[in-house]
């Protein structure tokens, strides 16, 4: 048996999670999501990667991924996010860079970059 923490809401259900075979019972759970949540978690985990980069500025502009990505993904997508360095003014919502062959999605500023500061 698995035990998992929900994180879909803020009830943060324990999940008790049996597999057989290609299958799963899962108990724990207050609502759906949170099935759909341990049957993901244990099959394809996704995140959403949170991190920031450098600029020409000297300050840190953080960024995030636009999608959720897979988790085994997230060593390879933090080497590229490590290589950026912002040169230009951005905004909020703005793509700073594709995560193509790594996997599908883009990185994007999460705050202003502007010119005048």
């Amino acid at each position: 048996m698995t035990e998992l923490i929900c994180i879909t809401c803020p009830t943060g259900c324990l999940l008790h999670v049996e597999r057989t075979g290609d299958s799963f019972t899962i108990s724990g759970n207050e609502c759906k999501r949170g099935v759909d949540f341990a049957q993901a978690e244990l099959t394809r985990p996704l995140r959403t990667l949170c991190s920031t980069v450098r600029t020409n500025r000297g300050v840190m502009l953080p960024v995030r991924t636009d999608r959720d990505i897979p988790k085994e993904k997230i060593s390879e997508v933090m080497r590229l996010i490590a290589k950026i360095i912002v040169e230009e003014h951005v905004k909020c919502g703005e793509i700073i860079a594709a995560l193509s062959p790594i996997c599908d999605g883009n990185i994007i500023a999460t705050s202003n970059l502007m010119s005048n500061f």
